[in-house]
């Protein structure tokens, strides 16, 4: 028996219908259908418009939605309403991230549907929970500059998103927490539950250690390119070259190792560079020395001279350079992926293991509606009915 065969996936044996599109819904699925559940996309006829995003938006869809099966309906037409009710009806989760009242017109809003299958676990996605600012339309750059993550980010007077859509995968990863929470709630009572999620308040999360940093010290916390740290070397050095690397010495024991093995012997005597906070109240005039000293070595002979000494660095890498990284390569933290137009990628699978493995790719990102006469047999569709589907345009794909 293989492993793959010994070890089956945690979420196995559930079913997901999901209405999402662009980051934080398909996410969700995306989390979901990694840990084993079957995933069954719900798109638009033509296709979730995600597909077609160009710039920072190209990789979207398959980055989200690999894992998952598609199927192609006419929410618009009653018939695609009832199919989709068909489908709904053979799950365990229910995932949506469109606007407020969206799904409750189409008749799939949380209150019709959990009188029909009071065991149903719903998931919304939205830009903030219930209350004062529900009705704003919300996206992760509104939240990032309104939740203090921008302030966080960028230099004093200049917010600055951060660089990735940090709320939109994270308000889907815990869409996906709360599912697995309400699924396993169920084996208790029986019941399902409505899940939400919502960007704002994910982005308190993300920034709830500045302020608990005010409530701790009653001092603002400055932001990022302008704090103290709480480390005396822990910056950004430019050294041979012009080339960057991230350098840390965050202990009293790692600076005496830091500065034996870089030469640095005076610095090492020198009483007034004793301790930590010591340092960081002498980095005015200690950090010229450093970053003068520093500067002679390249960067991967400080590397080499960090890592032999188990003291933290970092070179400063694009993204696209990580396709090549040899740890990402060496354990199985990439697998090919279908991209939007045919050709194949790597693609990061989820940062975890299950007893020593990655869960891979199962399925590819689905073509339009590649699953869509399979699934509709499946909940009972004659081949006479799914073809007047498809004559009606309720249905696309195969």
């Amino acid at each position: 028996m293989s492993d793959e065969a010994a070890q089956p996936l945690p979420l196995e044996g559930v079913r997901v219908v999901e209405f999402t599109h662009m980051v934080m819904g398909p996410t969700c699925g995306m989390v979901l259908a990694d840990l084993g559940a079957e995933v069954i996309k719900v798109e638009p006829i033509g296709g979730d418009a995600t597909r077609r995003l160009l710039g920072s938006g190209a990789g979207f869809f398959p980055l989200f939605n690999r894992n998952k099966k598609s199927i192609a309906l006419d929410l618009k037409q009653p018939e695609g309403v009832a199919a989709a009710l068909r489908m709904v009806a053979t799950a365990d989760v229910v995932s949506e991230n469109f606007k407020a009242g969206v799904m409750e017109k189409l008749g799939l809003g949380y209150e019709r549907l959990r009188q029909l299958h009071p065991r149903l676990v719903y998931v919304r996605h939205k830009g903030f929970l219930p209350g004062p600012y529900e009705h704003r339309t919300a996206l992760d750059e509104v939240v990032q500059m309104m939740g203090g993550l921008a302030y966080m980010t960028g230099r004093p007077g200049d917010p600055l998103r951060a660089g990735a859509s940090v709320n939109d995968i994270m308000g889907g990863m815990f869409g996906a927490i709360g599912a697995m929470a309400a699924l396993a709630q169920r084996e208790k009572t029986g019941q399902g539950a409505e899940v939400q999620s919502a960007l704002f308040e994910n982005n308190v999360f993300l920034v709830a250690q500045h302020m608990m940093q005010f409530a701790a010290t009653g001092k603002p916390a400055a932001p990022m390119p302008a704090r103290i740290s709480a480390w005396a070397v822990y910056d950004v050095f430019t050294v041979k070259g012009g080339e960057q690397i991230f350098l840390a010495v965050v202990s009293d024991k790692q600076w005496v190792v830091f500065c034996n093995a870089f030469g640095l012997d005076d610095l090492l005597a020198d009483p007034r560079l004793a301790t930590n906070n010591d340092r960081v109240q002498a980095r005015t005039w200690m950090m010229p020395l450093l970053r003068t000293h520093l500067s002679r070595y390249s960067t991967q002979e400080l590397a080499r001279g960090f890592e032999a000494q188990g003291l933290p660095f970092a070179p400063i890498t694009q993204p696209e350079h990580l396709f090549d990284d040899p740890h990402l390569n060496a354990t199985g933290g990439l697998a090919p992926v279908r991209m939007n137009d045919g050709s194949t990628a790597k693609v990061p699978l989820v940062p975890l293991t299950l007893d020593g493995r990655r869960p891979g790719i199962r399925l590819q990102p689905p073509r339009v509606g590649e699953h869509t006469t399979a699934l509709l047999r499946e909940v009972g569709y004659s081949d006479a009915e799914i073809a007047a589907l498809h004559e009606n345009h309720v249905t696309e794909g195969d």
